[in-house]
C-alpha cells in the first residue's frame, strides 16, 4: 500500500500532537480519514491522482513521518506542501506565544489544524454552520459516502475520495435534504459547487486568505462566522477571530461584539490562534474582569 520511503516532515518545537490530532479525529469522515492515537490517514487527489497517505509523529524528534502511496509519489512535493498545511508544520510557537502571552501558556504547542484540500474544508465549514461538531462530522459523513468517488484500492478503513465540486453541483435541494442538510444550506452547497466547478470561484489555490473569505461573503448563505472559519482551516489564515463564535462570545460575558474584536487586537497576527486557545481555555476570563 505504502511507498518504501518515509519522509520526516520537521517543525519548531514544541508541537501537541495530541491537541491537533485529536481536533482532526473529532471530526474524522469515515472512509476517507482514519488512525489512532498513534497516527492519522487519509485519501485525497493530487494533480488528478487519487491516493492516501499516513502520519504519525517520530519519537525523540522534532519531525512527524509521512507515508504515502505509490501513486502519489510523482506528486510527493505537492503532497508534503499540503500535509505541512494541515498539520501547521511551519508555524512558530515562539512568535505565537510572545505575542499570546499567558493566553498560550498552557497550550505552546497548540497548532491550528488545516486541510489538504480547500473544498472540502469549505464544504465542511457551510455544514457546520448552527449545528454540534457532531452533527457536522455527520453529515459530512454522509455527503461522502453518498456522493464520493470510491477509491479503486480500499486500504484499510480508507475506501471514498471526498465529492469533487461537479458532483455536488449536480444535486437537487432534496438531494441533500435526503441526508439531513436544511434546505437553505442545501442551496448554498450546490451554489457554491456550481461556481467552484465552472471555475467562477477559486477554493483551493487562494494566496490571499483575506480575498478568499471576501469572495465568499459574496457567495448565498456564507456569512462571517463561516467564512471566517473557512479562512482558518482551509487557508491558514493567521490573523481571523471569531468574534461572533458562540464560545468566544461566553468568554466575554456582557461585552458587546466591537468590545470584544477591540480586545482581541491585542493578539494580532495570531488571532486564529487566540481563537483555538479561547476554545478550549473554559476559565479564562478577561483582563479587568475577575
Amino acid at each position: 500500500m505504502w511507498h518504501p520511503d518515509t519522509l520526516l516532515l520537521p517543525y519548531t518545537p514544541p508541537y501537541d500532537w495530541a491537541l491537533v490530532h485529536g481536533f482532526l479525529q473529532t471530526r474524522a469522515i469515515a472512509g476517507v480519514e482514519a488512525g489512532d492515537a498513534h497516527h492519522y490517514q487519509r485519501t485525497l487527489v493530487v494533480g488528478g491522482v487519487p491516493g492516501c497517505y499516513q502520519i504519525a509523529p517520530v519519537p525523540g524528534e522534532a519531525a512527524l513521518a509521512l507515508r504515502m502511496s505509490p501513486s502519489l509519489h510523482p506528486q510527493r512535493e505537492e503532497v508534503v506542501r499540503r500535509v505541512r498545511r494541515q498539520w501547521d508544520l511551519d508555524a512558530d510557537p515562539q512568535a505565537i506565544a510572545a505575542v499570546l502571552g499567558p493566553l498560550a501558556a498552557d497550550r505552546p504547542g497548540l497548532r491550528l489544524a488545516g486541510s489538504v484540500h480547500g473544498y472540502e474544508q469549505t464544504v465542511r465549514g457551510i455544514l457546520g454552520q448552527l449545528v454540534s461538531v457532531k452533527m457536522a462530522a455527520t453529515l459530512t459523513e454522509r455527503l461522502a459516502a453518498r456522493w464520493g468517488t470510491p477509491l479503486e484500492m480500499p486500504h484499510d478503513r480508507l475506501s471514498v475520495l471526498f465529492p469533487q465540486p461537479a458532483a455536488i453541483a449536480r444535486l437537487t435541494v432534496d438531494d441533500l435534504r435526503s441526508i439531513g442538510v436544511q434546505a437553505r444550506r442545501s442551496a448554498c452547497l450546490i451554489a457554491l459547487s456550481r461556481a467552484v466547478a465552472e471555475g467562477e470561484l477559486e477554493v483551493d489555490a487562494v494566496p490571499d486568505a483575506e480575498q478568499g473569505m471576501r469572495q465568499l461573503l459574496a457567495q448565498p448563505g456564507i456569512g462571517p462566522w463561516t467564512a471566517s472559519y473557512i479562512g482558518m482551516r482551509a487557508w491558514a489564515a493567521q490573523d481571523v477571530f471569531l468574534t461572533s463564535d458562540y464560545l468566544i462570545k461566553q468568554r466575554f460575558p456582557g461585552m458587546t461584539p466591537g468590545q470584544i474584536a477591540r480586545y482581541a487586537a491585542r493578539w494580532q497576527p495570531f488571532r486564529s490562534y487566540a481563537t483555538l486557545h479561547l476554545w478550549l481555555a473554559s476559565d479564562w476570563v478577561p483582563e479587568g474582569s475577575a
